[in-house]
């Protein structure tokens, strides 16, 4: 297959930068359908173009599917309904304040309201949680990470090459969630592919194709102005 000067090869998808930026969402509900060899390659290949620090390229990716997603899926689910404590490479911050607080409600609000979960609702809520460590049903999780002597800043790296990740696959037709829980029990990820260095675990990102019937799917969540955010000054 021929590639032009852009690197871009003809079996490449037509969708424009600007459609994947507003097309990606969080998808919460995968259909059986595995993603093609070729395809996953492609999508991995483009995403490795992201910047970074002085081109140092700190990403390292663990993507697991078949019988070895299986397995790690029911091992966390296990834990989870066990009650064991989380161990996490890297602490996660939870307690968001103000606008940020706001913003965390209401994206949970859009979620559990569309999933039929009331604020009450013990039950529900711990199948939501649990949601989580079946993957959703994704065909493919990636978990990702970086060696430990990085700091923010190169995590920071780490990050625009997953959202490199995210509109690529949303361009070819996919969709994905990103998901700091896959940080809970890195262990477990270090023994399934066997991680010998001093990888350390931030987040994961379930991918596939979207199924349109599974009701958390149909969460819409909204975005300040960029006021809020930007200032222009000159």
């Amino acid at each position: 297959m021929s590639e032009d000067r852009r690197g871009r090869l003809e079996t490449d998808p037509g969708m424009s930068l600007v459609e994947a930026v507003y097309a990606r969402r969080s998808v919460r509900g995968y259909l059986d359908r595995e993603v093609a060899p070729e395809m996953l390659e492609r999508i991995f290949e483009i995403a490795q173009q992201a910047p970074s620090n002085c081109n140092v390229q700190p990403w390292k990716v663990f993507v697991a599917s078949g019988e070895l997603k299986n397995k790690l899926s029911a091992q966390m689910v296990q834990r989870t309904r066990e009650g064991v404590a989380p161990n996490p490479d890297y602490p996660y911050r939870g307690d968001f304040e103000n606008d940020y607080r706001r913003r965390q409600v209401e994206c949970a609000v859009a979620l559990y309201t569309e999933m039929g979960i009331e604020r009450g609702d013990r039950e529900g809520r711990q199948r939501a949680v649990l949601r989580n460590f079946e993957f959703f049903d994704a065909p493919n999780i990636a978990f990702i990470g970086m060696d430990p002597a990085f700091g923010t800043t190169v995590a920071i790296d780490v990050g625009m090459w997953a959202q490199t990740l995210m509109l690529t696959l949303t361009a070819f037709g996919l969709h994905s969630c990103p998901m700091g829980t896959m940080r809970n029990y890195p262990d477990l990820i270090r023994e399934a592919f066997d991680i010998q260095d001093d990888t350390r675990i931030l987040f994961g990102i379930a991918f596939g194709y979207e199924d349109p019937t599974v009701p958390a799917n149909r969460t819409v969540t909204s975005r300040d102005p960029i006021s809020t955010n930007v200032v222009f000054r000159s």
